[in-house]
C-alpha cells in the first residue's frame, strides 16, 4: 500500500503566512476558506469543512467529516469537529475573541446562495472578495511544489511511451483513448481533472485525428474538437485514425492532486508533409516562448512573441485558431488545478516570477483540414527557466 502523501508542516505554515501577509496589505482581518482544493492547499486536507484565516495569528481548521482523517493528513494545530456549518462563528468568537470585522471568501467559486447563506451566518460590517489573494498566492510554487509536479511529469512520459507503442491504424479514437487512460490509471493517475471553472468539464484527454484536429478552437478553446456527441463536443469521437494522416493526442495528468498538460503529434506510418511542415513550426514557436521565458519580463511578452514567430513562419492566419475564432492566449499556470494562473494572454502585464509553472500551448490548424500543436510545461527560474515535461519533443510516427 502506498504511503500516505501528506504536504509538509512547514510548507502548510509558508502558504498560510504568504496569505496573511497578502491580508494585512488589503486590510482583511479573516479569510473563510471553503472550496476542496484550496482547503487542501491551506490545510493539507480535501475533507468537508471550513479553514478559517486570521491576518494574524494561526489559522482554525472547522472539519464536518471527518475529523479522524483531518488530523492524520493536515498539520494544523486546531483542528475542530463540527457538525453544522452554524457552528462556525461561534467556534471564530471562543478561540479569537470576535468576529473579523471583514471577512474575505473565496467568490470566484462559490455560489451566491452560499455567500448569501455565509453573510447571515457571520454579521460582520464587511463581506469581500478574496479570491486574488488566493491566486496571487497559488501562482508561484516552492521547490516542493515544483518536485511534485516533476513526479506527475514522470507518470505523463510514461503514458506518452505507451501511447507510441500502441497506436495503430483502425483504432476509433474514442478507444484509443480509453486504452492509455487506462493504463495512465494503472501508474497513479487520479482520474479527475480538476478546473476552477464552474463551466468547464474537462476529459483526461483529447485525440483529434485528420480533419477532426482541424476543428481546433472552433468551440470554446484550441483543444475542442468533434467529441462524442452534442452533449459532449470534446475530448475524442468515433472516427478511425488511418495511416498517413496527424494525430494530435493531449494528455492531463494528474497525480497526488498536482497536474501535467502535454500535447503531442502522432502519425501512424507517415506525417503528411503539409502537416509535418506545421508541426515543425509549433514546436519552433514553443521553443521560442522557452527562449523568452525569464524573471522580471511582463506575460505578455511571451504572447507576442509566440504570435511574432508564427507570422515570421507563414501561419499568422492559422495561429490559434481560424480567422474569427482565435483564442488570446497561448498557456496558463499549472499545479493543484488543471489551469491556474497566471494565464499567458495578450492583456497580462503581470512579471514572470521565479516559481512560476506554466503549460504553453502553441498550436496551428487548417479549417476542416487538420490541427498540429505542441504543450509542454516549464518552470522559471532565477535566471530564465526549466522544462520540466519529460516527453520527447518530436513528432511521434508509430
Amino acid at each position: 500500500m502506498p504511503a500516505l502523501f501528506k504536504i509538509p508542516a512547514s510548507e502548510i505554515e509558508r502558504r498560510i503566512q504568504n496569505l496573511q501577509a497578502s491580508m494585512q496589505q488589503s486590510e482583511i482581518e479573516g479569510f473563510l476558506i471553503v472550496q476542496r482544493v484550496d482547503l487542501f492547499y491551506f490545510a493539507g486536507t480535501a475533507q468537508n469543512g471550513f479553514l478559517y484565516v486570521p491576518a494574524h495569528g494561526n489559522p482554525l481548521l472547522l472539519i464536518k467529516r471527518y475529523a479522524p482523517r483531518a488530523r492524520e493528513e493536515s498539520s494544523i494545530t486546531h483542528i475542530i469537529e463540527i457538525s453544522s456549518p452554524k457552528d462556525v462563528p461561534g467556534w471564530i468568537i471562543d478561540i479569537y475573541g470576535r468576529l473579523p470585522n471583514t471577512l474575505a471568501f473565496e467568490l470566484d467559486v462559490l455560489p451566491v446562495t452560499h455567500f448569501d447563506f455565509y453573510k447571515q451566518l457571520f454579521p460582520t460590517k464587511t463581506h469581500m472578495d478574496g479570491s486574488s489573494l488566493i491566486h496571487q498566492a497559488r501562482s508561484v510554487k516552492s521547490p516542493w511544489e515544483i518536485e511534485q509536479v516533476e513526479n506527475t511529469a514522470k507518470l505523463s512520459a510514461k503514458t506518452f511511451e505507451y501511447m507510441e507503442t500502441h497506436l495503430k491504424d483502425g483504432y476509433t479514437e474514442m478507444e484509443f483513448a480509453g486504452m492509455f487512460e487506462a493504463f495512465a490509471r494503472k501508474i497513479g493517475h487520479g482520474g479527475k481533472l480538476r478546473v476552477r471553472d464552474y463551466q468547464s468539464e474537462v476529459y483526461p484527454w483529447h485525440v483529434l485525428s485528420g480533419p477532426n484536429s482541424g476543428k481546433m478552437g472552433l468551440l470554446d478553446s484550441p483543444f475542442s474538437g468533434e467529441g462524442t456527441s452534442v452533449a459532449f463536443p470534446t475530448g475524442a469521437g468515433f472516427r478511425k485514425m488511418m495511416s498517413n494522416e496527424p494525430i494530435l493526442i493531449d494528455l492531463g495528468f494528474v497525480y497526488n492532486g498536482y497536474h501535467m498538460d502535454e500535447t503531442r503529434m502522432f502519425a501512424i506510418s507517415s506525417m503528411p508533409k503539409k502537416a509535418m511542415d506545421a508541426s515543425m513550426a509549433a514546436i519552433e514557436i514553443h521553443d521560442a516562448i522557452l527562449e523568452a521565458a525569464k524573471p522580471g519580463i511582463p506575460i505578455n511578452r511571451l504572447y507576442e512573441v509566440s504570435i511574432d514567430r508564427a507570422k515570421a513562419l507563414g501561419h499568422g492566419e492559422t495561429y490559434l485558431g481560424p480567422p474569427g475564432y482565435k483564442v488570446s492566449f497561448v498557456g496558463h499556470g499549472i499545479g493543484l488545478d488543471l489551469v491556474e494562473q497566471p494565464i499567458i494572454s495578450v492583456k497580462n502585464k503581470t512579471l514572470l516570477q521565479p516559481g512560476m509553472t506554466l503549460a504553453i500551448e502553441p498550436k496551428i490548424n487548417f479549417i476542416n483540414e487538420f490541427g498540429v500543436g505542441i504543450e509542454s510545461v516549464f518552470t522559471v527560474t532565477e535566471t530564465g527557466c526549466r522544462i520540466i515535461s519529460r516527453v520527447p519533443k518530436k513528432i511521434f510516427i508509430t
